[in-house]
């Protein structure tokens, strides 16, 4: 936790690798909690969608569906410190199922009012993008200040994520720091009530 704290993740080069290196990138990417976009499309796919959340009911299959993909950087002692941190109560997943299938999800690590964001993986039309919707309303209500997602894809980006500088994260990073937080306070929301606060807010 003291690497977060400091503002460097870990990762490693890729799956069979067993170094574990830390990254201080000079851009970082985060989501601005009071800027994810929903498009229209999203938004109607969240109103109609029969695909269920939850929270912490299946953290290790998470990750290990995150993991399952030709070029990842989890490794197994990866895998193996963030169940640790999981077990601890300081790193959290969103679940998206259908039926009985973990089809997405996303989890990351909690310090102070910071979220820092890992990974994401979907099986789904619109599984991630869902499960990044419930989450930052999570995020809002749990009175997070900070949701870091280390990098910015072009996925990212199409949902409101940015670039900062390595300067302008730190401070953000200090401030969400000092704050508080709670992931698992706010009351667990299907995505179509998700989106109905969408609504609400904008």
């Amino acid at each position: 936790m003291q690497g977060y704290a400091k503002g460097i993740f870990p990762m490693a080069e890729h799956r069979d690798d067993p170094e574990i290196f830390w990254v201080d990138p000079q851009r970082r990417g985060v989501m601005p909690l009071d800027g994810f976009h929903a498009s229209r499309s999203l938004r109607r796919a969240m109103r109609q969608t029969h695909l269920e959340v939850s929270v912490d009911q299946d953290f290790a299959g998470v990750v290990d569906g995150c993991a399952d993909r030709a070029d990842t950087w989890i490794n197994a002692e990866i895998r193996s410190l963030y169940i640790t941190l999981h077990e601890r109560g300081q790193a959290h997943s969103l679940e998206i199922w259908d039926g009985s299938n973990l089809v997405g999800g996303v989890y990351g690590v909690t310090l102070g009012a910071a979220f820092f964001g890992e990974s994401m993986f979907s099986r789904r039309s619109n599984a991630s993008k869902i499960a990044l919707a419930c989450l930052v309303d999570r995020l809002l209500e749990g009175g997070f200040q900070l949701f870091d997602t280390q990098f910015v894809t072009e996925h990212l980006a199409s949902l409101g994520g940015i670039e900062v500088s390595r300067a302008l994260y730190h401070r953000a990073l200090k401030q969400a720091l000092a704050g508080e937080a709670h992931f698992n306070a706010p009351p667990l929301r299907a995505p179509q009530e998700v989106v109905q606060r969408m609504t609400q807010r904008s």
